[in-house]
C-alpha cells in the first residue's frame, strides 16, 4: 500500500532509544511519507531536524493548547522564521482541548487565532487538534472573516460535527480509535467524509489502533488505520491508501 502516515510524533523521548531503528524500518517497509507535528517551538525544531535527516519525513510547526501558556512573547516571529522552511508543509498542530485544560481556555484561544491569522497570511495549511472543544471550535471559525485551510487530525466528533467541518473546506483524518471494537461513533462520522476529503494517520506514539492497542505505536501502524477505513468505504485497502496519500500530498503541497 501506497501510505502516508499524515501526522505523527517521532521527536517523542518515548523513541529516543530506538528511534533511528524505528525510521530505519519505516523507510524499508513503512508509509512512504510521514508528517511529524510539533506541539511548540521546542519540538518543531527537533521536527524539522527529522525531516532534514529523513527524506521520507516532512515537518510541522506550531504550538499545542497544552503549551499554550507558556508561549513566548515572540512565539509569532520565531515560529514564521521556522515554517519558512523548505521541508516545513504545514502550521500545527493547534487548537482547543478542554479534556485536560492544560492551559487556561482564554489562553488557549488567544494562542490559536493568532496562529490561525499567521497562517492565512503566509498560505499554509493548519493541523487542528481538538478535544471536547467542538462547539467553541466551530463558532471561532464560523465568526472568522477568512478561514485557513487545513486538516481537523485525530477526529473525534460526530458525524454531525465532521458535517460542518467539511463545509468549511477542512480534511478529516482519522487515527487508531476509528479501529477500535467500541467506535461506532467514529464509522457514522467517517462515512459522511468523502473520498476526496479524507486522511489517515497514527498520531503515534499514542493511540495505537487495533490489532496492536496498548503498545508504544508508530508509523508502521498506519496500515490499519487504512484497512479499517477501507472496510467501512466498500473499497481495496490499496484504493484507499492511494487516496489519502494524495490528498495528504495536495493538502501539504509537497
Amino acid at each position: 500500500m501506497l501510505l502516508f502516515d499524515s501526522h505523527c510524533h517521532l521527536d517523542d523521548e518515548r523513541f529516543n532509544e530506538d528511534r533511528d531503528d524505528v525510521i530505519l524500518d519505516i523507510s524499508r517497509s513503512g508509509p512512504a511519507k510521514c508528517m511529524c507535528v510539533g506541539s511548540d517551538l521546542e519540538s518543531s525544531r527537533r521536527c524539522i531536524a527529522l525531516s532534514e535527516k529523513y527524506d521520507f519525513i516532512y515537518a510541522a510547526c506550531g504550538v499545542h493548547p497544552h503549551e499554550a501558556k507558556d508561549a513566548p512573547e515572540d512565539y509569532l516571529v520565531q515560529l514564521e522564521s521556522l515554517l519558512s522552511h523548505k521541508k516545513v508543509h504545514a502550521l500545527g498542530e493547534i487548537g482547543l482541548d478542554y479534556y485536560y485544560d492544560l492551559s487556561p481556555r482564554d489562553v488557549q484561544k488567544k494562542v490559536m487565532n493568532e496562529q490561525i491569522d499567521l497562517a492565512v497570511r503566509l498560505d499554509v495549511p493548519v493541523i487542528f487538534h481538538i478535544r471536547d472543544a467542538h462547539g467553541d471550535m466551530i463558532d471561532i471559525l464560523r465568526a472568522r472573516k477568512q478561514l485557513p485551510r487545513g486538516i481537523i487530525h485525530c477526529f473525534s466528533g460526530s458525524a454531525e460535527t465532521a458535517a460542518e467541518y467539511l463545509r468549511m473546506g477542512f480534511y478529516i483524518s482519522f487515527a487508531g480509535p476509528v479501529t477500535f471494537k467500541k467506535a461506532p461513533h467514529l464509522w457514522e462520522a467517517a462515512a459522511v467524509v468523502p473520498l476526496d476529503r479524507l486522511m489517515i494517520e497514527t498520531d503515534s506514539p499514542y493511540l495505537a489502533p487495533e490489532p496492536v492497542r496498548g503498545r508504544r505505536n508508530d508509523p508502521r501502524n498506519v496500515k490499519y488505520v487504512a484497512e479499517k477505513l477501507a472496510a467501512l468505504k466498500g473499497i481495496s485497502p490499496d484504493e484507499l491508501a492511494g487516496i489519502t496519500y494524495n490528498n495528504a500530498m495536495t493538502v501539504y503541497s509537497i
